[in-house]
């Protein structure tokens, strides 16, 4: 345990304290039992690594699942004498790399009562199926990539308050004084802002292993895919990237990828899961998730740029940001009349001249417009959606 305290202490004095993810004041980290999943790249360790430096103390521990520790002792083991050594805190990082991990923190929880918990995983795909063992013990949070606010506190060191989502659709931005130029910076966002990994060298390499780690290790692995398999879902992948969105005709995507329509319907799910894809779907009586699928988007404009490269279409790019800042905080559907729907308010979503003609019968109904630097009355720029988280 001595060689974990020091690894621990290694990562711990890396880790800077100045920015903190939107997550960071919203998960309970006093609870008996926390998860925090998202997809890979987005900040989970280096949050909690920042929560185990401003505490200061020496009843915490932190290990990474994958450690070669764990080639040969085991989780409960570690926790049975970090507790009866004094331990209060343990923090377990990347769980689904460890075998019967939801299991073992079961009997961690119902055997050391006083003993807090919270874990990380980046497959979301095995968090899931394994939280049948952690059902009302672990309170579960989901963490994306950054918002555009984010981004400008993180690169740019302009720091922009949360905004809420009334006060964006009624162009209350308090961001004039701030930044007085958005748009330049809100498009080197779309192209490479979402992921903390912006700020390092050779980005691309980074986000394509990212990419390449979802679809060849995690996806696979947690369905029992083959390597074929996982270049199916990479073509698949790249389609959606290149479409304008993507309109969902199963019957065809099925037969391009040389696959069943159930097969299909798995990948996506899997693909979703794992947050590289978001499917927006039409209201069912409220429940969100069970309305038939309209569109099929890549997750972020991100993944967009990278996959698609020259061949990135503006109306999907402006679609596909708009869907991942909102859904943070609201229930997004498709619109009968125009491209999304949160509660009773309507958006279409277009560039400079977007005209009115389609929502003009629409209650509550917005344009949100992309390259404005700010709104008026119905009329909201594009960029303020990603000051809402």
């Amino acid at each position: 345990m001595e060689s974990l305290f020091e690894k621990q202490q290694q990562l711990l004095a890396r880790t800077n304290l100045k920015f903190k993810r939107y997550m960071f004041g919203k998960i309970p980290w006093e609870s008996r039992m926390v998860g925090l999943t998202g997809p890979r790249g987005v900040g989970k360790t280096t949050m909690l690594l920042q929560y185990i430096k401003e505490q200061n103390n020496h009843n915490i521990l932190y290990v990474s699942a994958d450690d070669l520790y764990f080639s040969n002792h085991r989780l409960t083991d570690l926790a049975d004498e970090f507790y009866k050594n004094g331990g209060k805190h343990f923090f377990i990082d990347e769980v689904h790399k460890y075998k019967d991990w939801s299991v073992e923190l079961k009997n961690m929880y119902d055997f050391y009562p006083d003993l807090k918990i919270c874990f990380t995983g980046s497959s979301i795909l095995d968090i899931r199926k394994g939280m049948a063992d952690l059902s009302r013990r672990a309170l579960m949070f989901t963490m994306q990539g950054f918002s555009f606010r984010e981004y400008l506190k993180f690169e740019h060191d302009i720091d922009v308050p949360v905004h809420s989502f009334k006060q964006i659709i009624s162009n209350q931005i308090s961001l004039i004084d701030k930044l007085e130029h958005p748009l330049p910076v809100f498009r080197d966002y779309l192209q490479k802002g979402y992921y903390p990994v912006s700020a390092e060298d050779n980005m691309d390499i980074r986000l394509g292993q990212i990419l390449n780690l979802t679809l060849e290790v995690d996806i696979p692995q947690f369905a029992n895919l083959s390597v074929t398999t996982a270049r199916k879902l990479k073509k698949l992948l790249v389609i959606v990237a290149e479409s304008v969105p993507f309109k969902p005709n199963f019957v065809s995507l099925a037969a391009k990828l040389e696959v069943s329509r159930n097969s299909l319907e798995e990948y996506l799910t899997y693909m979703e899961d794992a947050g590289l894809i978001s499917r927006l779907r039409e209201s069912a009586s409220g429940i969100i998730g069970l309305g038939k699928v309209e569109k099929i988007y890549l997750d972020n404009p991100n993944l967009i740029h990278y996959l698609s490269q020259s061949k990135t279409e503006t109306g999907n790019i402006r679609e596909t940001f708009f869907l991942n800042q909102t859904r943070v905080n609201n229930p997004v559907t498709s619109s009968a009349v125009a491209d999304f729907k949160i509660t009773d308010y309507t958006f279409e979503v277009g560039g400079r001249s977007k005209a009115q003609e389609q929502i003009k019968n629409t209650p509550n109904a917005f344009i949100v417009k992309d390259n404005i630097e700010y709104g008026y009355k119905n009329v909201v720029p594009l960029w303020a959606f990603g000051l809402n988280y």
